[in-house]
């Protein structure tokens, strides 16, 4: 008896899911555990592992297909059973009268007059030549393809020019369309939903990051051979929010109908680009981290989210997010706030930059930060004030040391 292959349960808010790939084909032998196919649900991708080793027999719903979660979407035979496959059935011999009509049809009948002959050919002589005038001679007859996209659009009624034809080639204005994952149909609709629910506003500074690359180069290598990991710009940024947000908890709380939910505990999310759209893993109580366990816990979130190894619990709650959109390049944007959340950090690429420091012009490492916050709960002065104090703690970083 084939095992039947299920749609896991990938977590509670989770009610169907979407085959994203078969990895496999009907009569493909499998080890125990090798992956079957890639799947994505609204949160995060993962794999559909085989049971146990034998053969897939049977696929029963096919790559971009939403399905339920307990769905049966294969079926695995064991090792025994794959062994020995039903016999297939045998076709039955083509019957001669199919091949007497075939024939009937092509040859003409002996009996036939040359009269009765004549008389039967016109009406098909009349039908080509008919066929012939209303379709024009093509310029050139090895140009275009009888299978090129442009030829088959029709409109009804009348027949496009060739001489148009020739300006649009095929091969210049193709289209592929491609089904929304999951998770970026997911994505799409919490990114409508938060400009649709939320007052959303962003306030700018800039911050001098000197301080910070100083102290990553002089203790680099002691960190990194301490702690297998490399010392990152994100751990400074995530602690210097932490800072911020202790002293303007609106920025750690959310609206929940009429009343706002503060958090003693800062659950920070880290937003990160995939191929197939963003996550934002969630950093729990990231206060209680240290340097090394920040750098360690992004590093993992990184991989997994880069080999759709991300799981559901990874995804939930968030108290406040940090995205870093400098690592593609971006100079300055305004970035959008994950909901609930009441706000979200934005770093951007470093430059260097000329400035004026104690009234003399130096070059020095500049970062533009953006906050974007929920104006229902948090008002301009605690922004201002909350990005005033990720600045200070950045660019004097022993403040998060001895807390002042």
């Amino acid at each position: 008896m084939p095992t039947e292959i299920k749609i896991p349960a990938v977590g509670e808010s989770i009610t169907e899911v979407q085959i994203s790939e078969w990895l496999k084909s009907e009569g493909d032998t499998l080890k125990q555990d090798e992956t079957l196919a890639v799947i994505d649900s609204e949160k995060t991708t993962f794999d559909l592992p085989a049971p146990h080793a034998g053969k897939l027999t049977k696929i029963l719903h096919q790559a971009g297909e939403t399905v339920a979660v307990g769905t049966v979407v294969a079926q695995l035979a064991s090792e025994g059973e794959a062994g020995n496959p039903q016999p297939a059935e045998k076709k039955m011999p083509a019957k001669p009268a199919a091949r007497t009509a075939v024939e009937a049809k092509t040859e003409k009948p002996a009996e036939e007059s040359p009269a009765q002959t004549a008389k039967s050919a016109a009406p098909e002589r009349k039908a080509a030549k008919a066929a012939a005038e209303e379709k024009p001679a093509p310029e050139d007859a090895g140009a275009e393809p009888a299978s090129a996209p442009v030829i088959r659009l029709k409109t009804p009624g009348a027949r496009p020019a060739p001489a148009v034809l020739n300006q649009l080639p095929s091969s210049d204005r193709e289209e592929e369309i491609v089904p929304m994952t999951m998770l970026r149909r997911t994505v799409a609709r919490h990114l409508v939903e938060a400009q649709q629910t939320m007052a959303m506003l962003t306030t700018f500074n800039e911050v001098d990051v000197s301080a910070v690359q100083t102290l990553r180069k002089e203790h680099q290598e002691a960190f990194e051979k301490r702690y297998q990991v490399k010392l990152g710009l994100m751990s400074f940024f995530v602690k210097a929010a932490i800072d911020a947000l202790k002293q303007f908890p609106q920025l750690n709380a959310e609206v929940r109908g009429n009343d706002i939910v503060y958090r003693n505990y800062f659950d920070i999310g880290v937003a990160i680009a995939t191929e197939r759209g963003l996550v934002v893993p969630v950093l729990r109580n990231t206060s209680r981290l240290s340097f090394a366990e920040l750098e360690r816990a992004i590093g993992d979130f990184a991989l997994r989210a880069k080999d759709g190894k991300l799981k559901p619990d990874d995804l939930e709650g968030g108290t406040f997010t940090v995205t870093n959109g400098g690592a593609f390049g971006s100079l300055l944007s305004t970035p959008l706030i994950n909901p609930p959340q009441s706000g979200i950090l934005g770093m951007h690429a470093i430059q260097e930059r000329p400035v004026a420091v104690r009234g003399e012009i130096v070059i020095r490492p500049m970062m533009y930060l953006a906050l974007t916050y929920d104006h229902r709960i948090v008002d301009g002065r605690e922004a201002v004030l909350f990005l005033r104090r990720v600045k200070e703690v950045i660019e004097t970083p022993s403040r998060m040391l001895i807390e002042i």
